[in-house]
């Protein structure tokens, strides 16, 4: 990419309630360091939600001379797998890579648990020696808090089945009942939770809960579970434990043990606050407390971004994988070639509210757009080529013509495309019965080849099926640049290769994966799928094309944004995938 290419312009400064919070307690000097966190559950790939999570969490520390901690909530490991926390870290790594780094809090590689219920794991500075936090390493801490809860007499074992858990819980409307196991002692509760903790009992048979209220107009604080029984190995402690906490235990512990001192949530956990609170305030701690805060999380026109449902896609192959470029998935995006530095504006441009709102998608592909138009050098592609020949230009000339690489840049970078007697145009530039106020080429009339001269149509040449063979036209060299009607003017200005230069490629012309802004209306959000969201072209790039890096996007002129498949492409086989259209020409089908 041109060094001579501008600066992309940071976002402005963000505000908001959370950060005025945050302020707050820096002015009143409540904290030595602000730490915040971010805790994906590794049974998913992060999406396009989780960046204004990651964004929020990050920025607050970065803004403050802070650290957010990047830590895995790895107690369900049923559902749990090594492969979502790799894909997670390289996620997280990519989003923030060139704004805040410096603030990513990571554990230093060898840390051993300990029992001691105020452990507190330091961070080292991103690197190779070092990796993310995992509620993991607080198992055997975790494990002391509840005993801890058992003898102060706000926990118990209990023998309720899942079923008969649910049932006695209640409703929201109507009070659950205790639980016959509820007033065992503290001796028996402690026998029988060391006892789950040794491999005693099968899945399911007894569980831990707290001692809190079963009339709670709250149906979270009604004796919630705090651990249960699952004989399943665990991707990070293989198979030392058969009991495992739950989010709501091992959540607001993890915060406490690594110092977090604003535990920064999406609304949905709004109800779990007052349970997050009671866990730390009931187990006698001896620092200062973590306190949790909600927002609304990002909810985006055409876009699922439920694991369960993105899960779906992937097992019933309506896509290729999580990082299918459809998906909202941050590694699908990735792979789009969406930048991160459009997604970290796009995203803090959204703000920080306390009410759920439906952001429309063109204010993603705005953010990308402007991005991309910065970043972004020029290129010639045809992406479906039907021949030209200019018939005053002699078999094997080559008229050289002067490209810009950078029309945004103050001085812009040039580069040399060849002008042939035969090239390729776009059979959407031609039209042998054209529409009315149409100025692309047509019989009679006139088009410039961008970059190079005015072309005259003469004749249409067809195969037998009644399809284009070839069109012929003459060239007015006499419009080249520098050259005496250089400054003749026509109507349409078309995009072109050379025949002969050019090198044939396979791109991916990805759409909008659902036809309804809502993708759950009508109830199926599967029937809603945009049958048309790929099609692929067999193209013809400029040959410069076949070496491009993964990673870099380059402006097709007049078709739009192209990158480079990270998994297909090579320079013997390009793959392009399109990142997005160069205006929101989108139009639900069918």
């Amino acid at each position: 990419m041109s060094a001579d290419l501008p600066e992309p312009t940071a976002p402005a400064a963000p505000s908001d309630f959370i950060r005025d919070i945050v302020a707050g307690h820096v002015a009143e000097g409540r904290y030595p360091q602000i730490v915040t966190r971010f805790p994906p559950e590794p049974n998913g790939y992060l999406h396009i939600g989780h960046a204004k999570s990651i964004c929020l969490n990050v920025g607050i520390a970065h803004e403050n001379n802070g650290r957010c901690n990047l830590r895995f909530d790895d107690t369900n490991p049923a559902k749990e797998d090594v492969e979502y926390v790799d894909s997670i870290t390289t996620d997280v790594r990519w989003l923030i890579s060139g704004w805040a780094e410096a603030c990513l809090g990571f554990e230093p590689r060898g840390t051993e648990s300990t029992a001691d219920i105020n452990y507190y794991a330091g961070p080292a500075a991103p690197g190779a020696d070092s990796e993310p936090f995992f509620a993991s390493n607080y198992f055997e801490a975790l494990y002391a808090c509840a005993e801890e809860l058992i003898r102060r007499g706000k926990a118990y074992v209990c023998d309720l089945t899942p079923a008969e858990t649910e049932t006695y819980r209640g409703t929201p409307d109507t009070p659950g009942k205790n639980s016959p196991f509820r007033d065992r002692s503290v001796e028996e509760n402690l026998d029988l939770f060391r006892r789950m903790r040794a491999g005693e009992f099968p899945d399911a048979a007894r569980s831990l809960r707290a001692k809190i209220d079963m009339a709670s107009p709250n149906i979270w604080l009604r004796d919630p579970l705090l651990y249960r029984i699952r004989h399943v190995a665990h991707h990070q402690t293989g198979s030392k434990w058969c009991i495992y906490p739950l989010y709501d235990f091992a959540h607001c512990l993890s915060d406490y043990f690594e110092g977090i001192t604003h535990s920064i949530c999406t609304l949905e956990f709004e109800v779990h606050r007052p349970l997050y609170d009671w866990i730390l305030e009931n187990i006698g701690l001896s620092r200062p407390l973590p306190r949790q805060y909600e927002f609304a999380k990002l909810h985006l026109g055409y876009t699922v971004v439920s694991k369960r449902k993105l899960l779906k896609l992937v097992t019933e192959k309506i896509v290729a994988g999580w990082d299918d470029p459809r998906m909202p998935t941050l590694s699908g995006l990735r792979r789009r070639g969406i930048p991160a530095a459009a997604l970290r504006r796009f995203v803090i441009g959204l703000g920080v509210t306390k009410y759920d709102s439906l952001t429309d998608l063109a204010v993603f592909e705005h953010a990308v757009r402007d991005e991309l138009n910065a970043s972004s050098e020029r290129r010639l592609a045809v992406l479906k080529p039907i021949k030209l020949v200019l018939t005053n230009i002699a078999e094997g000339e080559v008229i050289p013509c002067t490209a810009t690489n950078t029309p945004q840049a103050e001085v812009p970078a040039t580069r040399t495309v060849n002008l042939a007697r035969e090239v390729f145009i776009d059979a959407d530039d031609f039209a042998e019965v054209p529409p009315p106020k149409y100025f692309r080429l047509k019989p009679g009339g006139e088009v410039r080849l961008k970059y190079a001269c005015i072309i005259k149509f003469e004749e249409l040449v067809k195969n037998p099926d009644g399809t284009i063979a070839e069109i012929r036209c003459t060239a007015d060299l006499t419009t080249r640049t520098g050259q005496p009607n250089a400054d003749r003017k026509v109507k349409g200005t078309i995009h072109w290769v050379s025949a002969s230069e050019s090198i044939p490629a396979e791109v991916r012309l990805y759409d909008r994966l659902f036809t309804k802004a809502d993708p759950d209306e009508g109830g199926d959000f599967l029937q809603n799928v945009n049958p048309q969201s790929l099609e692929t072209v067999t193209a013809r790039l400029e040959p410069g094309l076949a070496d491009t890096p993964v990673g870099t996007v380059y402006q097709f002129e007049r078709l739009g944004y192209f990158t480079p498949d990270a998994r297909d492409h090579t320079a013997t086989k390009p793959v392009f995938n399109r990142t997005i259209t160069l205006k929101d020409a989108w139009a639900p089908r069918g």
